[in-house]
Order: structure tokens, then sequence, then C-alpha cells
């Protein structure tokens, strides 16, 4: 076991090591952007590939030795292109953030302005905050969601033809309803704007057919490989042939120096793994679960932002039950499930504080979970907001539940 080579090399690693996957283990896992990896997954991230350097694209590197490495990450874009039917991939990206900068680089200019989800209605940092490099370099202006929870798409027109971003970006770090593309397609046609769409969080779902695809929308596609796609934590960045040369430039030199390899191998068998029927069935049951757990929360009197989920995410609205995200965050941890606090529209609270707390299912059904595990997840999360049951026993509810679907072997 690799646990055991590092434990003769640096013990205390290895103990928090062993510590987290006992964590890992023993916990109900609902924060919305974290997934398991297979264990090939895994091997490949920790393999000699991280020796390597390689600067530049495959087969116009800037290091000799790099023809195995080319292969690889030429397998990562066949296999992206194939599994998202898109024209063109980059998968050197370490992260969804950097795939982001990458094609501001590209298709911006500093001051320029953008049009993009507010981050307290459910955004991303990169798509405008104004803490963020998207924020700071670049005139934002932001479009949030109604009183059900769903995008103002008039509202998204509107400011588009008042303002003429340069740029309009959908996709979001948590919205529980499937985006219209096509919608946001034209309202970016009529101002002759580059349209990006971030699929970070519904990859998995866009790549299987649960959720509809941008890619015949959209200029550019981003996302994170390690949510629903259940990959290593980096990113790709998908777009039309016409800008492929600019994209790829954008990331080196524009913004990164050598590629992690080793992560991007990692991507190839994610992406592999993702063609499988299995994972096909794996994405369908996730927006079940999910559909199915906003059901259940609000059936137990928990309010969900909009009333449902169509995707793998929700969040809980605590402003009737006079709680904050972070105490019931934290109370979640107590008893065994992680999640995180997270800002519901309009909210009165700071985003240190907040009045929501963000779940997702993609990590519990990775594990096997389904629907009366759904069920019973619903009940000792209402159980421990309202007090309805003992910090000790909800504890052992959810290590129940943990127990009968084991993650790993071992590590």
């Amino acid at each position: 076991m690799e646990i055991d080579i590092i434990k003769k090399t640096d013990p205390e690693v290895a103990k928090y090591i062993e510590l987290e996957f006992k964590r890992q283990q023993n916990t109900i896992e609902l924060i919305a952007s974290e997934n398991f990896t297979s264990p090939a997954v895994m091997a490949a991230c920790g393999s000699v590939l991280t020796n390597k350097y390689a600067e530049g694209r495959p087969y116009k590197r800037y290091y000799n030795g790099c023809e195995n490495i080319d292969k690889i990450e030429e397998l990562a874009v066949k296999r992206c292109c194939e599994l998202f039917k898109c024209d063109h991939a980059n998968v050197q990206p370490h992260s969804g953030a950097q795939a982001n900068m990458a094609v501001f680089l590209y298709a911006l200019k500093t001051g320029d302005t953008i049009l993009g989800m507010d981050l307290s209605n459910g955004g991303h940092l990169t798509h405008g905050s104004s803490v963020n490099f998207s924020g700071i370099n670049y005139n934002t202006i932001s479009y949030g969601v109604d009183e059900n929870g769903v995008i103002d798409y008039n509202d998204v027109e509107k400011k588009a033809l008042e303002y003429k971003p340069k740029l309009i970006i959908a996709g979001a770090s948590n919205y529980s309803r499937i985006i219209d593309f096509e919608r946001f397609s034209k309202i970016a046609k009529e101002i002759n704007a580059y349209f990006m769409v971030d699929i970070a969080h519904i990859a998995a779902l866009v790549a299987t057919g649960v959720h509809p695809s941008p890619v015949s929308y959209a200029d550019f596609i981003t996302t994170t490989t390690h949510k629903t796609l259940r990959g290593p934590r980096g990113g790709i960045i998908m777009c039309k042939k016409e800008h492929a040369s600019g994209i790829d430039k954008a990331v080196f030199p524009g913004i990164q120096g050598g590629p992690l390899e080793h992560i991007i191998a990692g991507k190839a068998i994610a992406l592999k793994e993702a063609q499988s029927e299995d994972f096909k069935e794996y994405a369908k049951q996730v927006v079940e679960n999910s559909s199915y757990l906003a059901q259940e929360l609000i059936s137990n009197g928990i309010d969900i932002v909009g009333g449902k989920s169509e995707n793998h995410v929700m969040t809980i609205d605590l402003r009737k039950l006079d709680k904050t995200g972070k105490d019931v965050a934290n109370l979640l941890e107590e008893v065994g499930i992680t999640a995180n606090k997270n800002t519901v529209p309009n909210d009165p609270t700071s985003p240190f504080v907040t009045s929501g707390v963000r779940i997702g299912t993609a990590a519990t059904t990775t594990r096997g979970m389904k629907k009366p595990e759904m069920k019973e997840i619903a009940s000792i999360i209402a159980d421990a907001i309202l007090e309805k049951d003992s910090i000790e026993n909800l504890k052992n509810r959810s290590l129940n539940l943990c127990k009968k679907f084991p993650l790993y072997e071992n590590i």
C-alpha cells in the first residue's frame, strides 16, 4: 500500500492521510463540489508522470523526453472531445478558475465588460466577484434569480442590451435548475458578445445527457474535473475550432508554465470512465437522488431555495428558522454530515455567516446510495436542525449509513 511507503519516510503526514481516509469513510459527504475518484485515477495522480516537465502542446514541447507524455495528453484531449462532442479541448488548466482566467485572457482586454451570475445568487467567484481577478480586472455586471430561485432571463437580456458586455457567462456554483443555454446564446448573439458556459458542477450531467449540453451554443466551455465528473482536481477548456489556437496560447504561455501531466493522466482515465454505461446510470441516479432529497427535506419542514432540485445541488434556506448557515454546517459536521454554509438570494447576513447551507448528491451517489438513503439523510438533517434527536444518536445514524456503503478497501 502507498501509505506504507509514506510511513517509512514521513509518519506525521501518513498519520493525517490515514485520519482523512477514516473521516471520508465515516462521513456522509454532501459538499456539492466534492466527490470520490476511482483508485485508478488516484494511482495515476501519484505516478512517475509527476517527474516530467512538458511545457507546450503535445508534439510541440519545449522539453525533450515527452513522447509518452504526448500520447497520454493526446488521449485526454481525444476522450474529452468524444465525451462532450466538442471541436477542441485543452486539458492543461490546473483548475477551473485558471480555465476561466485563460478564456478571459483570450477573449477580453482589461476593463472590458462581462455579464455573469451574482455570487450571492449562486454564481462563482470567477464570474465577476469584486474580490477576484474577474472583478478586479474587468467591469462586471451581474444577473440573479427570481423569487422562485430561477435565473431571471428577462433581466439578463435587459442588462445585456443596456451594458453591451463583451462576454456573457452562464453556469453556477450553486444553482439547482436546468440552465437554458439557447436563451443565453440568443442574447449573446443579439449584442455580438462571446458566450462562455462554466459547467464545473454539472459536467457529468451534461456529458451523459442528463442536463442539456451547451456545446452547440457556446464559444467557450470550462469545467473542473473533480466534481460530478469524478476525476482529479483540475480544469478543462472546450471551444469552437476558430478559438482553438488562441485558447491554447492563453493557457500556455499566457497563464501557466508546465502542465501537471500526472493529473492529466488522471483526467484521461476519468474521461474514459465517464463514457461507460455505469457512469451514465450514475449520473441519472445523482439527479434522482437530488430531486428526492429536496422533496424529503421539504416534507420534514426544511425550506429549499426554489422548492426543488433538477441537477445535483440544492440550498437549504434557514431564514424562517432563524438559524445561520455557519451554525448549521457546524452542527451537521458534529452529526457526521459535511456540507458548506452558503448565501441564499438576497441574503440578509454576510458571506461568512450566511442564511443557507449548500448540499449535493454526487459523492453519496458514488458510494451507491439511492432513494432510501436519501430519505434517511433528509431525516437526519431535519432532526438535527429542528432538534428532534440527540447529537449522539444522529451521529450513529450517519455512521450506520456509511458502514453500509464503504468507500475504498484500503489506501
